[in-house]
């Protein structure tokens, strides 16, 4: 089953993607955005971490495309606690040219909807360096996340360390925000 979105839908991860994977988990500017750490990954290493977590169901890993450019980014829902109810998200837009389109709050936007309506979730978590400040404003400002706390001096980046903003949604922040938005209305 893929999900849809407005302009972009949301598939399961396939062999032929890890190519664009390795390239953003190598592209040092994708890298210095986001938290963790990543290390160069050769074309084999790539595709035996896909073969070891492709049927892992508490972990879904899924490819952002849009009809004209294909295959642009990754979107996951990991750690998925199924007592709780509660998962870990985070999104990557590959190329710097697939931003500013409404692409990324409806990536997100299209897994709440997943994660809230069909796998009854009840909150998803997730984390950003400081200064990723178009990170904040995509999760914080569009799609209704909350800054929950602060992880001081947690990201070690360009030779220092960063303290990473936790954010989460509630279910029902989310259902408030797309009946105050109108988000899935045509």
């Amino acid at each position: 089953m893929n999900i849809k979105g407005k302009i972009i839908t949301l598939r399961a991860m396939e062999i032929e993607d890890q190519e664009l994977l390795r390239d953003m988990i190598n592209d040092p500017e994708i890298e210095k955005m986001i938290g963790g750490y990543s290390y160069p990954i050769s074309k084999e290493q790539q595709v035996n971490w896909f073969k070891a977590n492709s049927n892992n169901q508490n972990n879904l890993r899924l490819i952002i495309e849009t009809e004209e450019d294909g295959a642009i980014g990754f979107a996951n829902i990991v750690n998925i606690d199924w007592k709780n109810r509660s998962a870990f998200h985070g999104i990557k837009i590959a190329n710097k040219k697939f931003r500013s389109r409404g692409i990324g709050t409806d990536s997100v936007m299209a897994v709440m909807k997943y994660a809230f309506e069909e796998l009854q979730l009840n909150r998803l978590d997730g984390s950003i360096i400081k200064y990723n400040e178009a990170s904040r404003k995509l999760y914080c400002d569009k799609c209704g996340w909350v800054v929950e706390g602060v992880k001081r001096k947690s990201s070690f980046k360009m030779n220092e360390y960063h303290d990473e903003l936790l954010v989460g949604i509630l279910r029902e922040e989310y259902f408030e925000l797309v009946n105050k938005t109108n988000y899935w209305e045509k």
